[in-house]
């Protein structure tokens, strides 16, 4: 049974940056019956179209970094009380895109798996220090396994088609960027940081819908510790579908 969570809507609105609309309306909906929800869209014309779902849309340009400060002011703009960010990068997802490793897919590839979310972090960090005020990010790597992890676990599954090198690549290069975020939080004691991570024989893998409900409940959590994370819990990956202490579950 999924536990309620009590909380002031005016206090605990979010921006989802990472997958866009429609693509994430399933884990966006986990949110918008306690809170304001602003996403991502590919086109403006189409921002419209989610309002009725409760999710208020932009376009972002993910190979700016101007882009990436107004998506933020954009957000607060719509928003009444943004304290609550994640981003989301899901591999699978990204991998329809960029299936083969092809020469022209590279910069586009970099510009949408990697600059994006640099550019996004580079400009969150600056705006959060302006405002000084406590916010928590969320960091959900939603993995799949590369070529050589599927030779070395000896899976035999057929139906699992590895990642591209770029994909992958860009994976590593988001959990690092995860990871080296997350070291900020030592001496910025309004910020709280989740990292958090969902394999694809996770449980939650294939309904988003209960992955983000789980993520609401952690960020909940988090929020609830009567003291401030220390480097080391920011800095543990938590596995989708485990339960966040305050000693953080160690990803297994």
């Amino acid at each position: 049974m999924t536990q309620k969570v009590c909380y002031n809507n005016s206090m605990s609105d979010i921006l989802i940056v990472g997958k866009d609309l429609p693509d994430c309306l399933d884990f966006a909906e986990a949110f918008v019956t306690t809170r304001k929800v602003y996403c991502v869209t590919k086109d403006e014309s189409e921002a419209s179209n989610f309002e009725a779902e409760g999710l208020f849309a932009s376009t972002w340009n993910r190979s700016s970094a101007i882009s990436s400060r107004s998506l933020i002011i954009k957000a607060e703009t719509h928003l009444e009380d943004l304290n609550q960010i994640v981003l989301f990068f899901d591999s699978y997802y990204f991998g329809t895109k960029f299936e083969l490793d092809r020469t022209e897919d590279v910069s586009p590839a970099i510009d949408t798996m990697i600059a994006s979310y640099q550019f996004f972090v580079n400009e969150l960090l600056l705006r959060l220090e302006q405002r000084k005020d406590p916010f928590t990010v969320v960091f959900l790597a939603k993995t799949y396994p590369s070529k050589v992890e599927i030779l070395r676990s000896g899976n035999k599954n057929i139906n699992i088609h590895p990642t591209s090198n770029i994909v992958n690549a860009a994976q590593e290069a988001f959990i690092s960027l995860a990871e080296n975020f997350a070291t900020l939080t030592s001496d910025k004691q309004y910020l709280s940081v989740l990292l958090a991570r969902c394999d694809q024989a996770n449980e939650l893998y294939n309904s988003e819908k209960q992955l983000g409900i789980w993520v609401k409940e952690s960020i909940a959590a988090i929020e609830g510790f009567k003291s401030h994370q220390n480097v080391k819990q920011a800095c543990s990956w938590v596995r989708a579908g485990g339960k966040v202490s305050n000693g953080f579950s160690l990803f297994k």
